[in-house]
Order: C-alpha cells, then structure tokens, then sequence
C-alpha cells in the first residue's frame, strides 16, 4: 500500500467569477478529491489579484489554495481535470 503525501495546489483561475460562483467551483473540485480517496482538504481563497503579465487575454486572476493528503498515484488524474477546464489559467503542485 502506498502512503499518503501531502500535496499544495496554488490555482489561477480566471476573473469572472463572484464570490459564490468561486464557492461552487471549489466545492465541485473538492468533491472530486474525495473520489480519490483525498483526506485532509482544506480550501484557502488567496483573493483576487493583478497579473504581473497577461495570460490568454487575462490581467486579473482568483488565486486558490487546495491542501490535501493523498496517494501519489491519483495526482495526475486530478491535474488532467484541472488541464481541461476552460477557466483555469495556470496551477502549480507541490509536494509538502
């Protein structure tokens, strides 16, 4: 059995979203954490914030924070998701 691994995802999402659209997309997210078997998510919103450079068009972006605990294998599956939504600008996975 392979062990837990904490993991930080910092997400750039794009601008358009209010307070509860962003609520809901986080929540959709999470809850597709927990079908991989994820423990410990924790939801940081890091604001709204100016781009020191454009991205697709965009100068403003939603900064995200996920902390989790999962098993190394799964990470990838997760990030194909993060890859295909439209409204993702850029993500950045650490492991703790």
């Amino acid at each position: 059995m392979e062990l837990l691994r904490k993991y930080e995802i910092m997400i750039l999402l794009t601008e358009e979203f209010n307070d509860s659209e962003l609520k809901s997309w986080v929540f959709n997210y999470a809850k597709n954490l927990r079908k991989f078997n994820v423990s410990d998510i924790s939801v940081i919103s890091r604001g709204k914030h100016k781009l020191a450079y454009p991205i697709i068009d965009k100068s403003k972006g939603n900064y995200i924070q996920l902390n989790f605990s999962s098993m190394p294998k799964y990470i990838e599956t997760f990030l194909a998701s993060l890859k295909l939504d439209s409204k993702v600008l850029r993500y950045l996975v650490l492991t703790k």
